[in-house]
């Protein structure tokens, strides 16, 4: 067995933390994985991962091999890639991590079209709301629905988006109509506890100054869809992504409101690490991605993206 098959095994079970879920994620069995590493062990003549029953960890030298095997094992998947590259052909597996917005979404549609016609690329997708780190983490690509900050990441803009403040038409009736952001100071509220704003929420005057205006929730959730159901029921006012709200706008269930003062520049965005080679399999996601929602302007409802 070569070395190069016994250091893959080893990081799957570092990435997994434990044998029995690298077994269950790679389709190997605990026991073949466990003997790899032992090998790997005593071939290198140190302990890389301390075993217990409860516990699972990697030993100082564990930690030191870690780093430099999956910098190896990168550069070595790196070199393959390009000689497919050369040939033209686009296959492999792509380490995807994404929101759950993204994929519970109508335009979680794309991942699946995607797959449908590329049967030879494995999308591995990891459902996540929070930012992972993509170069720690061994990701390839990450979807990201925000206003990007992080120079230090390679990012594309797939499509922009807004955040709409959304209310039931009933809720409207009750309370009247809104003439500035900061009426909702004193009107009941639904937050999305997944965003950065949370109970300040920002908007625009007239001359593009950024207006923070703190609310009161009544409903709490960390789902939009969850926010969404909670402003149709009357429950309070809402700050909704617009790929979300749309059907519930175009159905009559909400209106949204003070469009003028909405706080734009949101978008979503792939991104990956700023490496030297990006693989073919990724470029191909991403064109494929962009070209999808700029196709479905319905799914996103938003402009295609320029």
């Amino acid at each position: 067995m070569d070395t190069l098959t016994r250091m893959r095994a080893f990081l799957q079970v570092v990435e997994a933390a434990g044998f029995s879920a690298a077994g269950r994620k790679s389709g190997r069995s605990k026991a073949l994985l466990s003997k790899y590493v032992r090998e790997l062990e005593d071939e290198l003549g140190v302990l890389l991962i301390n075993r217990t029953t409860r516990r699972f960890s990697l030993t100082e030298a564990g930690q030191t091999y870690y780093q430099r095997s999956l910098e190896i094992v990168r550069e070595i998947d790196h070199l393959a890639e390009t000689v497919r590259d050369s040939t033209g052909d686009i296959k492999g597996r792509i380490k995807v991590t994404a929101p759950r917005t993204f994929a519970d979404a109508a335009i979680g549609q794309s991942l699946i079209d995607f797959a449908a016609q590329h049967p030879e690329i494995v999308l591995d997708i990891d459902l996540d709301d929070r930012v992972v780190d993509l170069v720690e983490e061994g990701y390839d690509l990450a979807i990201r629905i925000t206003k990007l900050a992080d120079s230090a990441l390679i990012a594309r803009r797939l499509a922009p988006f807004r955040i709409l403040l959304c209310a039931s038409p009933a809720l409207v009736e009750k309370h009247g109509a809104l003439k500035h952001p900061r009426d909702l100071q004193n009107l009941p509220c639904v937050v999305d506890t997944n965003a950065r704003y949370r109970y300040n929420w920002p908007f625009r005057d007239v001359d593009g100054n950024l207006i923070s205006v703190p609310v009161e929730s009544q409903f709490e959730a960390n789902s939009p869809f969850s926010v969404r159901a909670a402003a149709v029921a009357s429950i309070g006012y809402a700050l909704i992504p617009d790929f979300i709200a749309q059907p519930a706008i175009e159905s009559g269930q909400l209106v949204s409101m003070l469009e003028d003062y909405l706080d734009d520049g949101r978008g979503i965005f792939a991104v990956f690490p700023d490496r030297r080679h990006l693989p073919a399999r990724v470029r191909v996601l991403v064109d494929f991605l962009a070209q999808w929602l700029k196709q479905h302007p319905s799914y996103s409802a938003a402009a295609p993206s320029a």
